[in-house]
């Protein structure tokens, strides 16, 4: 009878190797809402390697991460002006708790990047521009990235409600400066594919010197990335090109209106692992059709194990039940089925982490607001 070997042998040992106090962006909520571990997620495919810091910020890398140049088959629609929330773990598959280091010590950001084919656009190059950052914070006396430690590795933002309707790459960003001085500042990246519903239709014109290449928007040699965090000298230089807060009318015109046409998760599955989906197999009645929907199932379990990225294939596992159970029923001659037709299958995927943080930038538009005014006061003073 054919039967598949576990998920990825010797997984144990690849997750072993990782457990290093390094990270990745592994999980995506929208409004408080987890969408699966992996779901619209550009990830690292490589268990052993998939939370190294990248090898260098030239490298094609930075935009998405290791193996962030290939799209997921799932991009994730959020209404205009929602919150997305990000989650980091040293441990993609969440064997084990932890987020990052607390040696790891630095500031976070989140870019992004709209595109019109999410399949074919390049993720690296030109068009990125950054609508948040945090470095260190006077008032608590930490670092962004020891803030995301307390928030159990969740980094929460909202979207700017102007910000166009379509396709999105969303970009978070940690920068670890523990070997700083030493010329050794660690990025951690990764993307979420995110579809903006009903949102602005105006064209996003941003100004000259917000937008930026990724790689390129940094050098190796800027404050930033040599900053001594053993014996700081405050404030700390952000890296990067400055915060871009979109501005003007919001034009929702229903001549222009867009709606997702690519990307979106079936509605019809029975269940989600990562970027994939097991869908019910074809009705039967035969002994013949028995066993040619037996082997349908196992060909999308396959399917499922070689397409999981290193947050694991519990739901993998799942559906290959389903399979099992569909040909003990054609080993016990019970040719009619399938069994539990198109009943949902419950998901293995970890628990819901409580206490989702508020968004980072959660007022921060008045703040701009109001340095933008005070800098227009000044001039006129």
């Amino acid at each position: 009878m054919k039967h598949f070997p576990p998920f990825l042998a010797g997984v144990v040992t690849a997750f072993a190797a990782i457990g290093d106090a390094h990270t990745a962006f592994t999980t995506l909520f929208i409004n408080d809402v987890s969408q699966g571990d992996g779901t619209c997620v550009r990830m690292s495919m490589d268990p052993q390697t998939c939370t190294y810091p990248i090898a260098g910020v030239d490298s094609n890398d930075m935009a998405c991460g290791a193996g962030g140049s290939q799209p997921v088959a799932f991009t994730c629609p959020v209404p205009a002006g929602g919150k997305l929330t990000f989650e980091w773990r040293t441990w993609p598959d969440a064997e084990q708790p932890g987020s990052i280091d607390i040696s790891h010590k630095g500031p976070c950001a989140v870019y992004a990047k709209q595109v019109q084919d999410m399949a074919a656009d390049s993720a690296a190059g030109p068009g990125w521009i950054k609508l948040w950052d945090e470095g260190y914070d006077d008032s608590s006396g930490k670092w962004c990235t020891e803030k995301l430690i307390d928030n159990n590795g969740l980094l929460s933002f909202d979207i700017p409600k102007s910000l166009p309707a379509g396709y999105w790459l969303f970009r978070p960003e940690l920068l670890a400066l523990h070997n700083a001085d030493k010329g050794d500042p660690q990025f951690y990246t990764g993307c979420a594919q995110i579809y903006i519903e009903g949102g602005n239709t105006a064209a996003l014109k941003v100004p000259a010197g917000y937008s930026v290449s990724i790689p390129a928007y940094v050098q190796a040699t800027e404050p930033g990335l040599t900053f001594n965090i053993y014996s700081p000298v405050f404030p700390y230089p952000m890296p990067g090109p400055k915060v871009y807060e979109p501005t003007g009318s919001v034009s929702t015109s229903s001549s222009k209106a867009q709606t997702q046409a690519e990307g979106l998760v079936p509605s019809n599955y029975l269940i989600k692992n990562a970027n994939w989906v097991g869908l019910e197999v074809a009705d039967y009645s035969t002994e013949a059709g028995c066993w040619e929907s037996s082997s349908a199932c196992f060909d999308q379990a396959q399917k499922c194990y070689d397409s999981a990225p290193p947050t694991g294939g519990a739901n993998c596992h799942v559906w290959e039940d389903k399979c099992d159970g569909i040909s003990a029923a054609c080993n016990a001659g019970d040719f009619k089925g399938p069994p539990n037709k198109g009943e949902k299958l419950q998901s293995k995927d970890p628990a819901t982490l409580s206490g989702i943080p508020d968004a980072a930038n959660a007022g921060s538009s008045k703040k701009l607001r109001t340095r933008r005014g005070r800098a227009i006061a000044s001039g006129f003073s």
